[in-house]
């Protein structure tokens, strides 16, 4: 079956202010952001791709720009089911003080039990971006054969949703993994069992030095954060 590269969009200008975006509209690469997905081409130069997909929302439009301006054949398609999760009346709130909310200790804790109000349950999300990758990787495959590469550039939560999926991983445990703004995860999927190649690979090893971690010791960053400074 197809192998998926899973990109996590650029960093955001509400990665950087501390919000927790969401589906909110309007949010855009920051500088930083923007750079990271000028250098994806390069990164993904030996990889060929037989179709890339996306989520609707801006940030991972724009860090998609240069990849297919770089290779202009590449067809584009949209996908709502890979888009962020539906945070409700989270979205746009800053997630220092969402921490001090009794849901975070679910979200954080037993994500399959969490739901947002006025938006979505983590099961929902994880649910619809799994079908989403399995619906793609059978027309990748029927399109362009059994070896076939393509990419999806979604969000944090999504990406790791799908990552938790492929190595057979409960969603309460989903919080145990990372993926940095514009990094590469890669699962090959066949037809036993999908391996994971890569996960939230981005090149850059600041991010291991010590750190501030926002929302205490051990805490996971709703959304996927910022990375590393």
């Amino acid at each position: 079956m197809a192998t998926l590269i899973l990109v996590r969009h650029g960093r955001s200008t509400a990665n950087t202010s501390g919000v927790l975006a969401g589906r909110t509209p309007g949010i855009a690469l920051d500088e930083r952001g923007a750079a990271q997905a000028a250098a994806l081409p390069g990164r993904l130069a030996d990889v060929p791709l037989a179709a890339a997909v996306t989520s609707p929302l801006q940030r991972c439009r724009e860090t998609l720009r240069p990849l297919l301006d770089a290779r202009p054949g590449l067809p584009l398609h949209v996908e709502d089911r890979i888009s962020e999760c539906d945070y409700g009346d989270w979205s746009g709130r800053k997630l220092a003080e969402l921490n001090d909310e009794p849901l975070m200790e679910v979200v954080q804790g037993h994500a399959s039990a969490a739901a947002f109000p006025g938006g979505e349950s983590m099961r929902a999300m994880q649910d619809r971006a799994v079908e989403a990758v399995r619906d793609w990787n059978a027309r990748v495959e029927a399109e362009h054969g059994e070896d076939a590469t393509y990419l999806m550039c979604s969000h944090g939560d999504i990406v790791k949703a799908i990552v938790a999926d492929a190595l057979g991983l409960h969603l309460d445990l989903f919080q145990r993994i990372h993926v940095d703004p514009c990094s590469v995860t890669a699962i090959r999927y066949t037809r036993l069992r999908p391996f994971l190649l890569r996960l939230g690979d981005t090149g850059d090893f600041a991010g291991f030095a010590p750190r501030e971690h926002p929302g205490g010791n051990g805490a996971a960053e709703v959304g996927g954060g910022a990375g590393a400074p």
